[in-house]
């Protein structure tokens, strides 16, 4: 089942009160959308690709709920940069692992543009020597693809990050619980914007109440 397109018409209403800080959301969002629309008209339209952007105002209501000073957040599959530069926004310090070269460096000159601190690297968000295993044995991962492991870049590994955000395509999302359950901090959130366009949340392997509602 292919990913939605998530409808880019729909204007914010997730605010952090502070109304200096939803003005660079907001233009770090409208920057994320003009993006996406670029590139589903000169990439998806023309060929496979697997970035579709998750809705950013359900993203952004999460983060900004689950934010607290210190806190570590990674995305997996970063593409464009927009979900982890908003979480440098609200003061997170975010890091992005995106296997495509393209759009790393994309997200790289986003954060510029938006005086954004976030971090992103090439390369796989699943560690080294790690194998999926399902409860019937099958290791297959959908698509995410193999390469380098991007931790190795960022100079941190997996259990060093407090929350940790994934849009999974259809069958992915037992991956990624097991990842994080696996490999993960113990105390760490886990993100996953599903494609009913809601947030859902893990901790410890468990499904708990998503921050700012989910949806």
């Amino acid at each position: 089942m292919p990913r939605p397109k998530p409808d880019a018409t729909q204007p914010p209403n997730a605010t952090s009160g502070d109304p200096a800080l939803d003005a660079r959301l907001d233009a770090v969002c409208a920057d994320g959308w003009e993006f996406f629309e670029r590139f589903d008209r000169t990439v998806r339209e023309r060929r496979f690709h697997p970035f579709v952007p998750a809705n950013y105002d359900v993203v952004r209501r999460a983060l900004l709920a689950a934010r607290a000073p210190g806190l570590r957040f990674l995305e997996w599959g970063s593409a464009s940069g927009t979900i982890t530069i908003m979480a440098d926004v609200m003061g997170f310090d975010a890091s992005g692992i995106e296997i495509d070269g393209g759009l790393v460096e994309t997200a790289r000159a986003t954060a510029a543009r938006h005086g954004s601190g976030a971090r992103f690297v090439r390369g796989s968000f699943l560690p080294t020597g790690y194998v999926f295993r399902s409860e019937d044995g099958d290791t297959r991962t959908g698509t995410i693809m193999d390469a380098e492991s991007g931790y190795l870049a960022l100079g941190r590994a997996l259990d060093d990050f407090d929350v940790v955000f994934g849009y999974p395509w259809d069958g992915e999302a037992p991956v990624m619980r097991d990842l994080m359950r696996r490999r993960g901090g113990a105390d760490a959130l886990l993100l996953l914007y599903s494609t009913e366009g809601m947030v859902r949340a893990y901790r410890g392997g468990r499904e708990v109440p998503a921050p700012g509602g989910g949806a």
